[in-house]
């Protein structure tokens, strides 16, 4: 069953090769994967959000979120799971990023991504669809890059928005969005 997962995986990741990739879609995908890594667009996002009452509970969830899915997914889940990268498995193709180290299985860029965006949209679903299409096409920048697996990235969005749901429902079961709003990040009154 793996061995025909993997083989769809790689049809799908070669047809991107083989009919989508240009010098313009190149450069967008390289910056796309660049923002994403490490969440630091999320982060350039979030936090700022920590310091205006009406948004600090979004900022300090998606922060929440991102650290969870970050240690969840790429310290246990890869390692556990130990998926080696499509661009590790066939060497042929041009890289336009430098190959990763760590495993493949789930997408970290993604899972962040989503992780983040889903939060954003749980408060403002204006700006939260904004944020759902920036992390699909940070998601798809890693099939488009080659480094990562259809079904990783797949993984990644599901592990994103149900990190952020979970943290989510957590901070309002248990009443902390009221505690956060008057969180004080100043000495002034």
């Amino acid at each position: 069953m793996l061995e025909y997962i993997t083989q769809i995986d790689f049809q799908i990741l070669d047809f991107i090769q083989n009919n989508l990739r240009c010098d313009v879609l190149d450069k967008i995908m390289v910056f796309l994967s660049l923002i994403g890594e490490g969440g630091i667009v999320w982060f350039a996002v979030s936090i700022p959000m920590l310091f205006f009452k009406k948004t600090r509970v979004c900022g300090i969830v998606m922060i929440l979120s991102m650290g969870i899915s970050l240690f969840l997914g790429e310290f246990l889940l890869k390692n556990i799971i130990g998926r080696v990268r499509p661009c590790n498995i066939n060497n042929e193709i041009e890289m336009l990023v430098k190959r990763p180290k760590s495993f493949s299985f789930p997408s970290g860029h993604t899972s962040s991504s989503f992780a983040s965006a889903t939060t954003i949209f749980q408060w403002n679903k204006k700006y939260g669809v904004l944020a759902l299409v920036l992390a699909a096409l940070i998601g798809f920048s890693r099939l488009y890059n080659y480094v990562h697996f259809p079904t990783d990235v797949l993984a990644g969005m599901l592990f994103g928005v149900f990190i952020s749901l979970l943290t989510y429902h957590l901070v309002k079961r248990y009443k902390l969005d009221n505690k956060i709003e008057n969180l004080r990040f100043s000495r002034k009154g």
